[in-house]
C-alpha cells in the first residue's frame, strides 16, 4: 500500500528564479509528500526578469488532465498557483470538481503592492473567485485579498480590518484563509483565520527591506506539507514563517539578485526536522 500522499501542483515551471514548481517539488518531497507537477507554462526564467521565453501550454493541460482522468489518478491535495487565462482556470475548476475529496489549496495569484497584474482582466478575477469558492485553504497576499473582497487596498489596515477581510473571503467558501506578507514597519506579518474553529492568529518576523521572488510559493508548499502530515494550521503557518525568515536572513548576506529567490536548498534538512516534531 502506498502511504505517500500525493499533491497535484498546478503552476508554471521557470528555469531560473526559485518559484512555482521548482520550489514546490523539493519542499513537498522533503516533507515526505509526492509532488505531482501539473504545469501551466514553461519559462526560461520567471517574468520578473527583463528577458524570458514563455511557452503557454493551455492546450496541453487539457490532454494532461484527460490522461490523469483515464488513469484514475486521485490526490490527497490539489494546489493551484499562477494561472494565466480564463481557460486555464476553467480546466482547474473541472479537475477539482472531479476530485472533491482532496484538500483544495488555492493561491489566487493576481497582483501585488496594491495592483492587479497587467495580464489579469476583470473576467479572470471573477473566475478566480469561482476557484476560491471551492477551496479549503486560500493563501492570498493583501492585494489579492482586497481584489477578492472588492475592498480598497491599504497598507495600513489594522488587525480588526484584516480579520474582517479574512472572514469575507471565508464566507465565499474556504474554511481557512491565510493572508500573507503584510509589511508593518520592520515586520512581515502573516494572518490566518480558521472559520471552523472561529480562531484568528498572526505570526510576525523581521523585515529586512528586501522582497525575494518565490517566497509565497515556498510558504504555501510548507503549509500544505505540514498539514498533510497531521500538523495543525497554527503550527504550519508558524513554522513556514520561521523557515522563510531564516532563509531570507541567510540569503541577504550574499547580495544576490532578489529575482533569483532565496537559498532554501541549504535549509531543507531543517524542514525535515520540523515535520518530524510532534
Amino acid at each position: 500500500m502506498n502511504n505517500i500522499k500525493k499533491v497535484a501542483t498546478i503552476n508554471d515551471l521557470s528555469g531560473v528564479g526559485r518559484c512555482s514548481l521548482t520550489v514546490s517539488i523539493p519542499v513537498l518531497s522533503t516533507l515526505g509528500v509526492q509532488c505531482c507537477p501539473f504545469p501551466t507554462a514553461v519559462l526560461s526564467c520567471h517574468t520578473g526578469f527583463d528577458n524570458f521565453t514563455f511557452l503557454d501550454i493551455t492546450d496541453e493541460m487539457i490532454k494532461y488532465k484527460k490522461s490523469w482522468d483515464n488513469l484514475g489518478m486521485d490526490f490527497e491535495c490539489i494546489y493551484s498557483g499562477f494561472l494565466g487565462s480564463e481557460k486555464q482556470i476553467d480546466i482547474v475548476l473541472d479537475f477539482i470538481k472531479e476530485r472533491e475529496e482532496a484538500l483544495i489549496v488555492v493561491d489566487p495569484v493576481m497582483g501585488d503592492n496594491g495592483k492587479a497584474y497587467s495580464t489579469f482582466t476583470k473576467e479572470m478575477c471573477n473566475k478566480m473567485k469561482n476557484l476560491v469558492s471551492i477551496a479549503d485553504i486560500v493563501t492570498p497576499n493583501l492585494t489579492e485579498a482586497c481584489i477578492l473582497t472588492e475592498e480598497e487596498y491599504s497598507k495600513n489596515y489594522n488587525d480588526e480590518k484584516i480579520l474582517d477581510i479574512a472572514k469575507k473571503i471565508s464566507s465565499m467558501g474556504p474554511e481557512k484563509v491565510i493572508i500573507t506578507g503584510i509589511i508593518r514597519e520592520n515586520k512581515v506579518v502573516n494572518f490566518a483565520y480558521d472559520n471552523e474553529e472561529k480562531s484568528f492568529f498572526k505570526v510576525e518576523s523581521d523585515f529586512n527591506n528586501k522582497s525575494y521572488s518565490g517566497t509565497g510559493d515556498i510558504f504555501t508548499s510548507i503549509v500544505i506539507g505540514l498539514i498533510l502530515n497531521g500538523h495543525d494550521l497554527n503550527y504550519s503557518v508558524e513554522k513556514a514563517t520561521e523557515f522563510i525568515y531564516k532563509t531570507i536572513e541567510y540569503t541577504s548576506k550574499f547580495n544576490t539578485d532578489t529575482r533569483e529567490g532565496i537559498m532554501f536548498e541549504l535549509f531543507l534538512k531543517e524542514l525535515f526536522l520540523i515535520n518530524e516534531h510532534k
